[in-house]
């Protein structure tokens, strides 16, 4: 899970790398916390898709993430 602390800190490492350069130790934690970010939000975007019924033509109701076999129970 990511923390408004940990969003803080990719972005004080964005502008220090635009003003002064970051030190290797710096680029591997940068790189760390931006694949976290987006493990995040690639998680909560599954969750909302997994959870959207379409209702077709025939009035069935068929849940996305059923349908697609990502559901999680």
């Amino acid at each position: 899970m990511i923390t408004e602390k940990d969003i803080a800190r990719i972005n004080e490492l964005y502008h220090k790398s635009k003003a002064e350069g970051l030190t290797d130790a710096e680029k591997e934690e940068q790189a760390k916390l931006r694949r976290a970010y987006i493990d995040a939000i690639k998680g909560n975007v599954r969750a909302q898709l997994d959870n959207i019924d379409i209702v077709d033509e025939n009035g069935k109701v068929e849940n996305l993430g059923e349908k697609y076999g990502k559901k999680s129970k």
